[in-house]
């Protein structure tokens, strides 16, 4: 389909990547196309793009030519749609700028998805017991407490089902009642919505050896039942088949500075004094993309943790990916942060 405001993605080689995001933001369309001055293509920023600036820590001033795609598929006016649409199809891409025969943007064409429907599993993490929100988590599951005026649960449902899903696994054990009670089978909002009941805990990744055996070509998404995020869930499952791999999970940038001057040593020299240095690690963010290959060593009945399901599978060389989550992001795991995340709802 031809895209009537292309031009709105439209940025120059210079503009920063926070402006490039921005953009594609605004705008819907998931790319930005970079041109000079006079509207001539020098590349293209897609998701993908900007996510794997940020894993090779480019911050948010980095201009836009050291993170596009300079050799972009590019098609002609005389292209036709269904021409076009073969294309996109063969190599995987949402969008392709029209070009005039000196490479000037003249357009833009877009495989229309807006309705599609995925049928990846969702498995939301349910079953803790929400210890350190006492005495909030008292008699009502961590899942169910109230950021803004929906549950925290209900809020992670509605962004999935907003995005295209509708097959939906939850995963209980503390107050599960109240929480099947809540959801129901998901007819509410025309869904569907099957539950997976911990009889005793068992970590992090051990209720994955309970999901039946649901599709086992589609990869599944599995997230933590207590995090709120404005992440694009299309946008990383798209990541996850396009970098082909078995598993990949979220990660975030997290600072920590040392609060006092450190000292770098060699033998008994002093080489250098740096005052109060800051640390950049990247941190696991609660959300996967798994293949069903990638969990079937989990029987369900042992507990087992998410590091140590990946550990397990990166010695055995499988290709696990990260995906740097640059959105709104908070774990909803202490009082403070709970008060944090109302407040800014209420804003």
């Amino acid at each position: 389909m031809e895209i009537s405001n292309w031009s709105k993605v439209l940025v120059s080689q210079l503009d920063s990547l926070e402006s490039v995001i921005r953009v594609i933001e605004d705008s819907g369309l998931r790319i930005a196309i970079v041109v000079d001055d006079e509207n001539k293509v020098l590349g293209t920023i897609t998701d993908g793009d900007i996510r794997r600036a940020l894993l090779n820590h480019k911050n948010m001033k980095t201009h836009a030519n050291k993170i596009m795609n300079k050799n972009p598929i590019l098609i002609s006016e005389a292209e036709s749609l269904e021409s076009t649409k073969l294309i996109m199809e063969k190599k995987g891409v949402l969008h392709l700028p029209v070009v005039d025969e000196n490479r000037f943007i003249t357009g833009l064409r877009a495989l229309h998805n807006s309705e599609k429907k995925y049928d990846n599993p969702v498995f939301l993490m349910a079953g803790g017991f929400g210890k350190r929100l006492h005495p909030l988590t008292k008699d009502i599951p961590k899942p169910l407490l109230k950021v803004g005026e929906r549950p925290i649960l209900e809020t992670i449902l509605m962004q999935f089902i907003e995005a295209g899903f509708w097959r939906f696994y939850i995963s209980t054990h503390f107050k599960a009642e109240i929480i099947q009670e809540h959801f129901g089978d998901g007819s509410l909002w025309n869904v569907e919505i099957n539950y997976v009941h911990e009889s005793i805990p068992l970590g992090t990744a051990g209720a994955l050896g309970l999901l039946p055996n649901i599709n086992q070509k589609l990869p599944i998404i599995m997230m933590n039942g207590d995090l709120l995020t404005s992440i694009d869930f299309k946008n990383l499952l798209d990541f996850h088949n396009q970098s082909h791999n078995i598993a990949t999970m979220c990660v975030r940038e997290y600072d920590i500075q040392v609060p006092f001057g450190v000292v770098n040593i060699s033998d008994e020299n002093i080489l250098s004094i740096e005052e109060k240095p800051t640390h950049t690690f990247f941190v696991n963010a609660g959300i996967y993309v798994m293949n069903p290959a990638f969990f079937e060593s989990v029987t369900g009945d042992k507990f087992i943790d998410i590091p140590d399901l990946f550990n397990s599978e990166i010695s055995r060389n499988h290709k696990i990916g990260a995906y740097p989550v640059h959105e709104n992001w908070i774990d909803i795991g202490r009082i403070d942060e709970y008060e944090k995340a109302n407040r800014e709802i209420s804003k």
